[in-house]
């Protein structure tokens, strides 16, 4: 299973049937985590979305956090995965155009994923694993952010990258927002800030007309 592995024994899937029981089941956890929050979503529901008995959800995750556990390591795994293919595609880019790219992925990835911050936030997660979540995307971003040209000053690295997580919760807020009218441009407010903010700490040679 994922890099935020269930605590409780469970059944683990070793054919490709299972593994492909389990992956449904995920799937119907994302979507009904996504719809209805963490606190009321069940496992009936999450069962039934999938297609499944409650008895085979419950064979694979005994209680509803070890769904979400595995459903919040599974999406960690895959957005490490894009900020690795990020750095490696645009390493070298002006710091302006890295930002847009970083930005945009970032949308996309919230779009695909739309209960990645709700069962990243869950109460029942456990803090050593938020920690190192935390760190190794931290680490991911400071890591993106030094390969542009020039690049970000490595004092900054550290709390720029803490604050790009954090925009994340923003974004996620702000593309939800009930006043329709302004959604579009509040998240194009906020990529201009991020934009501005990292040209304006890497200097006048970070512009690709430059």
């Amino acid at each position: 299973m994922s890099s935020e592995s269930p605590r409780r024994t469970a059944r683990v899937p070793r054919q490709s049937r299972g593994k492909a029981r389990v992956d449904a089941l995920v799937a119907a956890g994302a979507e009904v985590f996504a719809e209805q929050g963490f606190e009321a979503a069940t496992m009936t529901e999450i069962a039934a979305r999938a297609g499944a008995s409650i008895g085979s959800l419950y064979q694979y995750f005994p209680v509803k956090d070890d769904l979400a556990a595995e459903l919040h390591g599974r999406q960690l795994d895959a957005f490490a995965a894009m900020l690795e293919s990020l750095t490696d595609t645009w390493s070298g880019e002006p710091v302006d155009r890295l930002a847009d790219r970083l930005f945009a992925q970032l949308l996309a990835f919230l779009e695909e994923n739309p209960s990645f911050a709700i069962v990243g936030n869950r109460r029942s997660i456990d803090p050593e694993v938020k920690k190192a979540a935390r760190n190794r995307l931290r680490g991911l971003i400071g890591n993106l952010l030094s390969k542009a040209a020039p690049p970000v000053p490595q004092d900054r690295l550290k709390p720029l990258s803490a604050v790009l997580l954090h925009l994340i919760r923003v974004a996620t807020q702000l593309k939800t927002d009930d006043d329709l009218s302004i959604r579009k441009t509040a998240v194009d407010e906020l990529r201009a800030m991020l934009k501005g903010h990292l040209v304006g700490l890497a200097g006048p040679d970070a512009t690709a007309s430059s």
